[in-house]
């Protein structure tokens, strides 16, 4: 009788999840988290307030599922990717930590990305979000923080610090440094001497289904877990998220419509494409990887123009209906933020086209939407080109509600997407799924098992030709986009 705790720290907030012994939800708690801008382009959060937010979580689990948290046997963490936690020979942090959407470190990824074997061994283009040029910046522009760094974690492993007293983080987690070599699964001591850090200042690694400690007795007796919890090493997000899908294996994979828009394909085998914006990172089960391509505005680009407008995002997309039409005349480039995948450009901005004086607030919503689908696309075009072509997709995140996106984004990927029917999905599942694996020693393949599906929209053949064509113009709307391949 297993029961297991996931926790999840995303950019907003923490939530943690208990499942049962049959693997279902038991109870959860979340708690909000407040990232900083104190400069343009700067994103930073106090790892302060994580502890704050987990402490909150675990109070409110333990005043309402006592019996349920007494039988907690396995424990993992799921966290944003990349973020630069520093401390110093205590343990303590020297400064907030850099997050994964801070693009101050362009200069410096830069340099990193043009260094020989720096793609060849982390399997990936040097991204100003990762976190090697974060430690670059802060070198140069930070000098005496710098010197003071005994250790650098990324936010999952200030968790898994916390929680057993160990330095120690997870594969998955560790490919978004660039300090890793991707394929052998280890700190690269080359990549680590290029960005002038040390092998010391890393943390111990473990697979993420693996144990990584033990939770600490003061702990465990607060929140009333029995002593001697297992820790599993954990993931990054889209790792855990792929555990909480059950997309592990060749074939699998999912689009996720958040903040962010991913698509993500498990991988049996190490097959990088360095040479372009997609991420190839390590899964978080041994001698397994998955590729996927990351654009920054998906959701948040409805959600901007819910902003604009006054009217909620549901509001702005039930306007529409539920049946697809051809695509309209307005273009909307999805770029907010900058882009990831697969642009690699923290500069590049959104912008409408085709705009008339007849062209209304639907116009816009149905620009938005259309774009948001063709930025999805420029990632399936560079997954394809990877040889990670599933046949389905399973589609997670807030977005897939609306069923005319979805209807949408399967024409234009030419994929049809698998709609779950409903309950617990993504990260905090997966981190759970993670620790019950780690307390048990059970196969991942017979924890991580895909949801339960209500739909299978197929793309419309009918419409797929004009949402190429409008895939064409899309692409050449920005000059600078028409080159990249």
């Amino acid at each position: 009788m297993v029961f297991s705790l996931g926790l999840d720290l995303g950019t907003t907030g923490l939530r943690a999840l208990l499942l049962d012994d049959e693997g279902q939800p038991a109870g959860s708690a979340e708690r909000p988290c407040a990232v900083a801008h104190p400069h343009p382009g700067w994103s930073e959060q106090d790892p302060a307030d994580w502890i704050a937010a987990l402490e909150g979580a675990m109070a409110e689990l333990a005043d309402r599922f006592p019996e349920a948290l007494a039988r907690v046997r396995g424990i993992a963490v799921s966290g944003q990717m990349h973020g630069a936690t520093l401390l110093d020979a205590g343990l303590a942090p020297i400064r907030p930590c850099i997050l994964w959407n801070d693009t101050r470190s362009h200069a410096e990824a830069a340099r990193l990305d043009a260094l020989p074997g720096m793609r060849e061994i982390s399997g990936n283009i040097v991204f100003p979000g990762f976190t090697a040029p974060k430690l670059d910046w802060v070198r140069r522009h930070e000098p005496e923080a710098f010197d003071r760094i005994a250790k650098v974690l990324l936010p999952a492993g200030f968790l898994n610090l916390y929680l057993t007293g160990r330095a120690v983080a997870d594969m998955s987690d560790s490919a978004g440094t660039s300090w890793f070599d991707t394929g052998r699964r280890d700190w690269s001591d080359a990549l680590l001497e290029a960005g002038h850090m040390r092998r010391d200042q890393m943390p111990e690694l473990v697979e993420g289904s693996a144990p990584a400690g033990r939770l600490r007795p003061e702990l465990a007796a607060r929140w009333g877990i029995a002593p001697g919890a297992v820790v599993a090493g954990g993931a990054g997000d889209n790792a855990a998220a792929a555990c909480g899908t059950g997309a592990l294996a060749e074939g699998q994979g999912f689009v996720s419509l958040g903040t962010s828009g991913v698509l993500l394909a498990a991988r049996d085998g190490y097959r990088p494409e360095a040479g372009k914006a997609l991420h190839t990172f390590c899964h978080a089960v041994p001698g397994r990887w998955y590729q996927m391509g990351v654009m920054l505005s998906a959701t948040d680009s409805l959600n901007w123009l819910s902003r604009i407008t006054g009217q909620g995002p549901a509001e702005l997309t039930a306007a529409l209906g539920e049946t697809l039409r051809p695509p309209g005349r307005v273009r909307f480039l999805p770029y907010l933020s900058g882009e990831r995948t697969p642009h690699n450009d923290a500069a590049i901005r959104a912008a409408f086209t085709g705009l008339g004086a007849e062209t209304g607030r639907d116009d816009l919503v149905r620009a938005v939407l259309e774009g948001v689908a063709f930025g999805l696309r420029d990632s399936a075009e560079a997954l394809r080109g990877a040889g990670a072509a599933p046949a389905q997709l399973l589609a997670i995140g807030g977005g897939a509600r609306s069923r005319l996106w979805l209807r949408m984004i399967a024409t234009v990927l030419g994929v049809p997407l698998e709609v779950p029917e409903g309950g617990e999905l993504g990260a905090a599942l997966g981190a759970a799924r993670l620790g019950r694996v780690a307390a048990t020693g059970a196969a991942p393949e017979t924890v991580m098992t895909p949801p339960a599906i209500a739909a299978i929209l197929a793309p419309d053949e009918t419409l797929a030709p004009a949402f190429d064509e409008a895939y064409r113009q899309f692409r050449a709307a920005y000059p600078g986009l028409r080159a990249i391949q």
